[in-house]
């Protein structure tokens, strides 16, 4: 049970990565021209992101996870899918505040492209709550896959990931009830320990927020 639960720690890890690091992309392109062109794109892009998060996180999740069909892979997908939004979102309120700044007009009035400013003013400009973000999103990344597993629509035994071991130890829930503590405890201290260091990365990347 001890080399399964540690065994397990590189899989949620590679599940998290994987699943955040999609959205991030995604979600991180999508911000980025909604809020760099606004107009009718912007409408078309946000609607879309926001008729997404009108479902609730894990119900979506759920969804997707049963369409593509049990696997560890189609899991990552659906988690980085649910949380695409989130980031557009918050990208896309990070380029609104960034565009109309002064060193913005002076890239235009030069002459440079939108994909140069894009690219080499905002997103450099940007990054500091993205990275955040994306800090906090690896412990949710994580417990989403997790309850997938233990739904039975993540990874497949004999695959050692936490939410699997929680669902095969549910028979023996009254005779060995450690077969569900100890990957419940390790779900509980990566996550905790993702949101805690993010709250750190915030502090050092925004000291106001200590304030």
């Amino acid at each position: 049970l001890f080399s399964r639960v540690v065994y397990g720690a590189r899989i949620s890890l590679k599940v998290g990565g994987m699943a955040v690091g999609f959205s991030l992309v995604i979600g991180l392109l999508l911000g980025l021209i909604s809020g760099y062109f606004g107009s009718w794109i912007d409408s078309l892009i946000m609607r879309g992101m926001d008729v997404m998060m009108s479902l609730p996180y894990v119900l979506l999740a759920i969804l997707i996870a049963t369409v593509l069909g049990p696997s560890l892979e189609n899991a990552i997908l659906a988690i980085g899918i649910v949380r695409i939004p989130r980031f557009a979102r918050l990208a896309r309120a990070s380029t609104l505040s960034v565009k109309e700044q002064q060193y913005i007009e002076a890239s235009r009035s030069v002459g440079a492209s939108s994909f140069r400013i894009i690219r080499k003013d905002i997103l450099p400009n940007i990054m500091g709550p993205i990275i955040v973000y994306s800090t906090l999103s690896l412990g949710d990344a994580i417990l989403g896959a997790a309850v997938l597993s233990f739904l039975g629509l993540g990874a497949q035994p004999p695959i050692p990931e936490w939410g699997s071991m929680l669902n095969e130890a549910q028979k023996y829930i009254t005779i060995a009830p450690y077969l569900s503590i100890f990957p419940g405890i390790a779900i509980f201290l990566t996550v905790l320990g993702f949101n805690l260091f993010g709250d750190g990365l915030r502090d050092i990347l925004d000291p106001k927020s200590r304030q």
